[in-house]
């Protein structure tokens, strides 16, 4: 495999997520065409390969991941415990956000607090300080992206953002 293709391996696994040929190519300091064959030979590379890992073409851009036969594993190896509020949390955030944690709990109810604080420890959210000091941007990590393996968020998400109730169930 050329270094370019070695190069642009390292930028998909770094990033986790899809990245545009743009997107590569500033990573790489090259131009466009010529990360685009340095794509078709990693992909080229991997597809002759019988590895766990592929690395595919989504209609956001180009991606590393599991191959669809290895996918049990991350339900084993990486358990995820959210209850259903947590998962309607992560699910507003991920459509909504950036956004702050204000608006989350305008948005999902004053339980947003305690789902915020777990989805932080799983790593699925990112929460930092805004500059005024009042309030947290959230948005969501590589690591959701990873995880739930989503290029882009499905549509008609938005009728599970309402908050939650007493009565509903966690997983």
């Amino acid at each position: 495999m050329s270094r370019l293709a070695n190069t642009i391996e390292a930028i998909l696994y770094l990033k986790g997520r899809s990245l545009t040929i743009a997107e590569i190519a500033e990573f790489a300091g090259s131009d466009r065409e010529t990360v685009a064959e340095g794509l078709i030979e990693l992909m080229a590379e991997y597809a002759h390969r019988d590895g766990a890992l592929e690395v595919v073409e989504t209609p956001e851009g180009y991606s590393l991941q599991l191959r669809e036969s290895y996918q049990h594993l991350v339900q084993t190896l990486i358990p995820t415990d959210l209850g259903v509020g947590a998962l309607r949390t992560l699910a507003a955030i991920a459509l909504k956000g950036p956004l702050t944690q204000t608006v989350l709990v305008d948005l999902r109810g004053s339980n947003a607090y305690q789902h915020v604080q777990e989805l932080v420890e799983q790593g699925f959210v990112r929460k930092r300080r805004q500059s005024d000091g009042r309030s947290y941007w959230l948005q969501v990590t590589d690591k959701f992206h990873q995880y739930f393996q989503l290029s882009q968020l499905p549509q008609g998400l938005d009728q599970y953002l309402k908050p939650q109730s007493s009565t509903e169930p966690s997983l």
